[in-house]
C-alpha cells in the first residue's frame, strides 16, 4: 500500500512497482513548503472530486493515481476509509489523498518534520 515519507525537503508518496502502473505515475514528490495543510479524514471516499485521467478507480476498493476537477489535479491512493488529505500550494499537485491505518500519526510525523514539534505545523 502508498505510504507517505519525508526525503530530505520532500515529501513523497512512496508506490510499489503494482502501483506505478495502476497509477500511470511514479511515487509523487513534492517540497515540503508546498504544504499548507495536513488533514485525517474517517471518509476518504467522499474527499474524492472530478474524474481519473490516467489511474485506476474502483468504487470503494482502489482510487489510484490522477483525479483532475476545475483545472486543477490530485493525487490519489485511496484503499480505505481512513487517511490524510493534503492541501498544497506552488504544486503540481493541489491535494494528496493518501489512505492510512493511523491519519493522526501521519499527520503528527508531518508537523514534527516541517516544524519540529507537534504544533505549530501546518494548518488543520
Amino acid at each position: 500500500m502508498a505510504h507517505l515519507t519525508v526525503d530530505g525537503e520532500d515529501l513523497v508518496v512512496r508506490l510499489s512497482p503494482i502501483e506505478v502502473a495502476g497509477a500511470f505515475h511514479r511515487s509523487p514528490r513534492v517540497p515540503l513548503r508546498c504544504v499548507t495543510s495536513v488533514e485525517p479524514s474517517d471518509l476518504m471516499w467522499g474527499e474524492l472530486r472530478g474524474l481519473r485521467a490516467p489511474g485506476t478507480g474502483l468504487p470503494r476498493v482502489i482510487a489510484l493515481g490522477t483525479w483532475r476537477y476545475g483545472g486543477e489535479k490530485d493525487f490519489v491512493a485511496v484503499y480505505r476509509t481512513t487517511g490524510v488529505v493534503i492541501t498544497l500550494e506552488d504544486s503540481a499537485w493541489s491535494r494528496l489523498l493518501v489512505s492510512s491505518a493511523d491519519p493522526d500519526a501521519v499527520r503528527a510525523s508531518i508537523r514534527r518534520t516541517t516544524h519540529g514539534t507537534d504544533s505549530p505545523g501546518p494548518t488543520g
